[in-house]
């Protein structure tokens, strides 16, 4: 077994997010998965996550998303991401994939998935979808693009902008930081509200936003399972799990459910985060305030 933890700030959501992101995806890879939260330092909050293998999960999960190939999936040939120089895998009845949501109408929300061979005649495929979601769930979909621009492509850009030595970044890859020109708006310390700052980034052509592209993938994955609890289009809560003294790593399942605020006896903390509209009313949103809610 392998056990590793990295550094992560419980008030940023996306980071949060991106500690599912890779539950999620050491579990494919890996199996065996546990983890668990654990702020006994409150100077040093850490995301412990215990695999099978012997290399460090966090390192074997980044190593297999920069090594991805970014496709799209359709459900009909007339619907692709070709424009956005993303191909597009087509589901037809021989297809052992059944199309994961319900039939986009453009593009956009298309799923994304990342495809990458791990051995010799395999490979393995991790599907984004959450954006499409049309269940009782909120499908948690903050971004919005010119020209429809699709999730898929900001998976790629996202994958675009991780470091050629993924290794050296594991250790804490929530700082690791970019220019980036788009992003899913899971971490806040990228976005801006305008009205707020004085001024728009976007009506000066000098200046590039720096964003947290590993934080924004390993976010989209995390929502994959999970998803915050939504109070009003503008509200959401999310909690984490937590280890104590007594408590070992959990099981995936505890920790999905607890980001839409279940509780089962284990040490658990609950934050509310507030949004915005960067532009125009019921179009992008994002996060501009985050609490934690203390029981009284």
């Amino acid at each position: 077994m392998a056990q590793a933890s990295i550094p992560v700030d419980l008030l940023n959501p996306g980071q949060v997010f991106a500690c599912l992101g890779f539950l999620e995806v050491a579990e494919q890879l890996l199996g065996d998965v546990k983890g668990g939260f654990d702020w006994s330092d409150a100077s040093d909050v850490r995301f412990h996550l215990r695999t099978n293998g012997e290399s460090s999960p966090f390192q074997t999960v980044l190593a297999f998303l920069a090594g991805s190939t970014v496709m799209s999936l359709s459900p009909r040939e007339t619907l692709s991401t070709g424009k956005w120089d993303i191909s597009t895998r087509q589901v037809d009845v021989d297809d052992e994939m059944i199309f994961p949501i319900k039939e986009p109408n453009s593009p956009a929300t298309l799923p994304a998935i990342l495809v990458n061979r791990i051995a010799e005649n395999k490979q393995q495929e991790i599907i984004i979808d959450h954006w499409g979601d049309a269940t009782v769930r909120d499908n948690v979909k903050f971004w919005a693009g010119a020209a429809g621009y699709p999730g898929a492509a900001l998976v790629r850009d996202a994958i675009n902008l991780f470091p050629d030595d993924v290794e050296q970044a594991s250790g804490n890859p929530f700082a690791f930081r970019a220019p980036q020109s788009n992003s899913f708006r899971f971490d806040w310390r990228r976005d801006y509200i305008a009205i707020d700052t004085g001024f728009s980034p976007n009506a000066h052509g000098d200046i590039t936003m720096v964003g947290f592209p590993m934080v924004e993938l390993l976010a989209a994955i995390g929502l994959t399972h999970a998803r915050p609890k939504r109070i009003e289009k503008l509200r959401y809560q999310y909690g984490v799990l937590g280890m104590s003294a007594d408590s070992d790593l959990v099981e995936p399942l505890f920790l999905r459910a607890t980001l839409g605020c279940a509780t089962f006896g284990f040490p658990y903390r609950t934050f509310e985060m507030r949004l915005s509209w960067p532009g125009q009313e019921n179009q992008a949103r994002c996060i501009t305030d985050v609490i934690e809610e203390i029981d009284s």
